[in-house]
């Protein structure tokens, strides 16, 4: 017997599995990567030496207005050590400046000061300005134009109007943007929910480019990179995250330059090759990424690159925050039907994108696929009405899966869905 720990909510969810059924375990070569300082050296050995832009202490002389965009409550982002480096290089090459940390949440909730406290440390929350970003608050956006795409590039005043505008972030595999982090942090970050609903049309969704591991020919990528240089976006730090959301590698500088160096290298490391099974076990890399259904769907798209077709993908997403959307919810307990929903979904033109519909387009285009089994906190009927079948164990949901298939099938296992590109 084989034994593979999966990442699940704050632990680890253990699989046993009989030697010949488990053909696959995906991981990351990140796994294998040992830094070279410790996660603070990184950061600011990244900050001594940015590419394609002058030192961030350089480029705020002078600046008074200084904004900088901060991940929300549902990524990993180490803010405790990236965030005090920036303070400090803005307030060396500016002194005065009237800073201002803008929480991009994109389209989600607002992010509490208890996650706030937990993401900064109490200091930073007690002393620091902080504004967290809501996509609905029109009275505070600001248009900048339009996207390549046709959608109205609309964003949050805070940044639109400030004097210089830098990020922090972190680049991972994204399951239709390519990579997280660089300009991500404006759009969705920062921008209108109209603005990110056109970018995350169905047409874009769809698109053969808008893949994970794909940015060149992304139309969605085309869109970001175009929002975060008309919105000015001038200086980024990104990392890039090991298993257990440590800091592995650092980069900062310009918005594309500096995210795409980081991106070559986790590309050397989170490219796999997909092995073919009948069932295909992944996760959304634990907390706090398997917060909600609304997330998931990420890790998901790991298993789709290596399960047979008509196979089984089980899924690990302890979701204790809920669905995380309930239009999303909505949109699957309302319509019993897979092929009536993807129908909808491609039929409606850019500018009529309901909320959350490039989730449930990915969901659904894996559902015409494959069945899906959610193992999660959530009750049974809740996962029901999302079109998956749901179980509490990887034990329970192994059972289910023969049952689906008809026999014992072989297995490839994603320990951690979300830091992999499956390649096919």
């Amino acid at each position: 017997m084989k034994e593979v720990l999966f990442c699940y909510g704050k632990g680890k969810m253990k699989g046993t599995f009989e030697d010949e059924r488990l053909i696959g375990v995906l991981e990351s070569h990140l796994h294998d990567y040992t830094p070279t300082d410790t996660e603070e050296n990184l950061v600011k050995q990244a900050l001594e030496n940015p590419i394609g832009s002058p030192k961030l202490s350089e480029l705020v002389e002078g600046k008074k207005k200084v904004v900088i965009i901060a991940s929300d409550h549902t990524r990993p982002v180490p803010s405790k050590i990236i965030i005090p480096f920036m303070l400090s290089e803005i307030r060396k090459g500016s002194p005065d400046a009237d800073i201002t940390i803008l929480i991009a949440t994109g389209c989600h909730r607002g992010t509490t000061k208890d996650e706030l406290i937990t993401k900064f440390g109490e200091k930073i929350v007690n002393t620091e300005k902080i504004v967290i970003h809501d996509c609905l608050d029109s009275e505070n956006m600001v248009s900048l134009g339009t996207l390549p795409g046709g959608g109205e590039l609309i964003i949050n005043r805070v940044a639109a109007e400030a004097d210089f505008l830098c990020a922090e972030g972190f680049i991972e595999p994204h399951f239709f943007a390519g990579f997280s982090g660089g300009r991500k942090s404006v759009l969705p970050g920062v921008a209108s929910r109209n603005t990110v609903m056109a970018n995350h049309c169905s047409k874009f969704i769809a698109h053969s480019n808008s893949r994970t591991g794909i940015l060149d020919g992304n139309p969605i990528h085309r869109d970001m990179i175009f929002a975060a240089k008309t919105a000015g976006l001038r200086f980024i730090v990104n990392v890039v995250l090991g298993a257990e959301k440590q800091v592995l590698y650092a980069v900062s500088g310009d918005c594309d330059l500096a995210h795409r160096k980081g991106v070559e290298f986790l590309n050397k490391y989170a490219q796999v090759d997909a092995v073919p099974a009948d069932i295909a076990i992944s996760t959304n890399g634990g907390y706090p990424l398997d917060q909600n259904v609304y997330q998931s769907c990420k890790g998901m798209t790991a298993a789709e690159a290596t399960v047979k077709e008509n196979g089984v993908i089980i899924m690990l997403a302890s979701s204790i925050d809920g669905h995380g959307g309930q239009s999303l919810y909505d949109t699957f307990k309302n319509e019993s039907s897979n092929e009536v929903l993807y129908k909808q979904f491609l039929d409606t033109p850019a500018d009529k994108t309901i909320a959350d519909q490039w989730q449930a387009q990915v969901y659904t285009r894996i559902f015409l696929k494959h069945k899906i089994i959610y193992i999660s906190e959530l009750p049974d009927e809740m996962i029901r009405d999302f079109h998956m079948i749901p179980a509490h164990s990887i034990e329970k949901a192994m059972s289910i899966a023969e049952e689906l298939l008809g026999f014992k099938g072989t297995v490839t296992a994603i320990p951690d869905g979300i830091s992999v590109i499956v390649k096919q």
